[in-house]
């Protein structure tokens, strides 16, 4: 934009005046300025989508086809058979729906993975704030070291680890029952026990997810302001208050992510049974997962395993939100 100011003129008397200034407006084109061309603007769209064309594809394929795929087979009674024929394929409304509602065997998974997320997820963080507590502060010596033995774990496939622990719990030759013996304790057949088969895979899960919660605690732990815990130890406060009244509150965000995390992982429960009990003995290790891959690789009955799922996505899908939402009311 140019401004331009207007020149003085001589008034009526003769006498020469200056005129109020007055501004004036020419458009002139900026350097580099180009005029709009047609079709430019879907040309860069084309482009753009030309760049993401290997994701949206790749997503499409292999996530958004079989969800939708999925749902459509809920309402269905698609089976092994079907597979030759999928036109054939009957239309059965929320049947598969009203089924699981008279299913023994799917309220039994379901009351095990309930068992198992409330058991378990707690410990889990509860036991990876104190190592990471402890590493980040109170251990000095090795403590790197210590940070790289907890996530082991994290990183080594789970279905290892299941066959690991089966064989430590083997009744006969397993460590755990020779330890026991070498104390004069008789050790029980871990995983064959309707009591004790779910509080083993649970202390299994603990150990193994401890590291991914020590590693995200220190983050935490980390962003803490010092002078924080200073003002406090000034106002005389120990460490458990310390702990209690500083530690606590400045977490809240990482608890609440870590609880949500971790009760997602838990409520998809199933290499651990799946490996060191097929959900024995007598379903007592049967989890909702694994009795939706029963129901849809071993009985073929795919349509109501697609329920299955997706009552499960429902029920991961509310705890998230009420998790969220209690968590964060409290913090208004």
């Amino acid at each position: 934009m140019l401004l331009t100011r207007c020149s003085s003129r001589p008034s009526r008397s003769g006498s020469s005046r200056v005129s109020a200034p007055a501004l004036t407006r020419q458009t002139v084109a900026e350097p580099g300025a180009r005029s709009a061309t047609p079709g430019r603007g879907w040309r860069q769209d084309l482009t753009g989508w030309a760049f993401a064309a290997p994701f949206v594809i790749l997503f499409g394929v292999f996530l958004a086809l079989p969800i939708a795929a999925s749902f459509v087979l809920s309402f269905t009674s698609f089976s092994q058979r079907d597979l030759i024929n999928p036109i054939g394929t009957s239309f059965v409304g929320v049947d598969n729906y009203a089924r699981l509602l008279t299913d023994p065997k799917f309220w039994k998974a379901l009351g095990n993975t309930f068992y198992f997320v409330i058991v378990g997820v707690p410990l889990t963080l509860a036991i990876g704030l104190l190592i990471a507590s402890a590493v980040s502060r109170g251990i000095t010596r090795f403590r790197t070291a210590f940070r790289v033995g907890y996530y082991l774990p994290v990183i080594t496939s789970i279905v290892a680890i299941a066959v690991v622990w089966r064989f430590l719990l083997n009744p006969d030759i397993g460590l755990v029952n020779v330890l026991l013996a070498n104390l004069g304790i008789t050790g029980p057949d871990w995983l064959a026990s309707k009591t004790l088969a779910m509080p083993s895979i649970i202390t299994m899960a603990i150990w193994r997810n401890l590291g991914f919660a020590m590693v995200v605690f220190i983050a935490g732990l980390q962003a803490i302001p010092v002078m924080l815990y200073e003002a406090a130890s000034i106002d005389g406060a120990g460490r458990w208050q310390a702990f209690r009244y500083v530690t606590l509150p400045m977490l809240r965000p990482t608890i609440l992510f870590m609880l949500v995390i971790t009760t997602i992982g838990y409520l998809q429960l199933f290499e651990e049974p799946f490996v060191m009990t097929d959900g024995g003995p007598l379903d007592a290790t049967l989890s909702v997962t694994m009795y939706m891959y029963q129901q849809g690789f071993e009985f073929f009955k795919q349509g109501y395993a697609s329920a299955i799922a997706y009552v499960l996505f429902v029920i991961v899908a509310v705890i998230a939100f009420l998790q969220f939402r209690f968590l964060r009311s409290e913090d208004a």
